[in-house]
């Protein structure tokens, strides 16, 4: 029988908590673990019934510590490491810590808020929550800086060759690869450039999102240098979030991926550049505060986590 995967490969919906939590030290995290491992099972089976036209799912991914720490299965997913920084010139894609990392996704925003508080519930004795990113869609699937995000995004049966794991480490086929980072946006900055310069950072048109063309694309523009090819593509669920009076909004950039050097190499040609020093313009305006490797595995393992 093929592997159960959780749904990573489902499309950005209205609504999205993101949580990440840190184990804190003594004996309560792996029972933790095992609840919330059989929670966020039954959470996806209590949503397909309850809400089958909202599209509510729970995604969880488990870091590298977590998964020595908590005796999981040996040997570890091939490519599951602690994130390192990647530093460039100018810019660098920081690391954080992460044990657990929930992506809760629903038409209905009143399931993303009862799954959060479910999930807290459970893990709040022995783990503190980090990170907690209410995101939202803004428009027609427009990041805040008001771009188009995700045109690059594959479809079909080729988001499942992208996006999960496969043949290649047999064990974990139908798990995936999670990345994510926290990124805030310095908006007086962006705004102040005109709609023309603008385009030039991203690389395409901001009211139709279509792609320059290669000839004018500058080298050091988004779509040019986050664009590994076409053989190496990831499944992008980012969203939009922020305060407005206190200015802090942002992106949540996340990646679902069949294999991390995939965006490992997505982000050395960021911020690094290619060549390099050819960093992503973007990064002027954008600035990551986390960034962490997590692995997803398939609801099956997840199963067995809760028994």
């Amino acid at each position: 029988m093929s592997p159960r995967s959780q749904n990573v490969l489902d499309y950005p919906n209205e609504h999205t908590v993101f949580l990440v939590w840190k184990f804190k030290d003594g004996p309560d995290a792996s029972e933790a673990f095992r609840k919330v491992s059989a929670l966020v099972i039954n959470l996806n089976k209590s949503a397909d019934v309850r809400f089958p036209d909202v599209k509510a799912s729970v995604v969880m991914g488990i870091g590298h510590d977590a998964w020595l720490n908590l005796g999981l299965p040996q040997p570890l997913p091939k490519e599951l490491h602690p994130f390192t920084p990647i530093a460039g010139g100018k810019h660098t894609a920081v690391a954080t810590d992460g044990d657990l990392h929930f992506h809760i996704r629903s038409a209905k925003q009143s399931f993303c808020i009862d799954a959060a508080y479910n999930i807290s519930a459970i893990l709040e004795c022995a783990a503190d929550c980090t990170v907690e990113i209410h995101g939202f869609r803004y428009w027609d699937s427009r990041s805040i800086l008001g771009f188009v995000d995700g045109t690059e995004n594959p479809t079909g049966e080729s988001r499942a060759y992208f996006g999960m794991v496969g043949d290649e480490d047999p064990i974990y086929k139908g798990g995936s690869y999670l990345f994510v980072q926290k990124y805030l946006h310095d908006l007086k900055a962006w705004r102040s450039l005109p709609e023309s310069e603008q385009e030039r950072v991203i690389g395409r048109s901001k009211g139709y999102d279509i792609e320059m063309p290669d000839d004018v694309k500058p080298s050091n523009s988004h779509s040019a240098l986050a664009n590994a090819g076409d053989d190496r593509k990831i499944v992008r669920d980012n969203m939009p979030f922020g305060n407005v009076t206190s200015n802090e909004m942002g992106t949540y950039f996340i990646a679902y991926a069949s294999t991390f050097s995939t965006v490992a190499l997505m982000l050395t040609r960021m911020f690094v550049g290619e060549p390099e020093g050819n960093y992503d313009r973007i990064l002027d305006f954008s600035t990551p505060h986390t960034g962490t490797l997590f692995f997803v595995p398939t609801f099956d393992m997840l199963s067995d986590f809760g028994g």
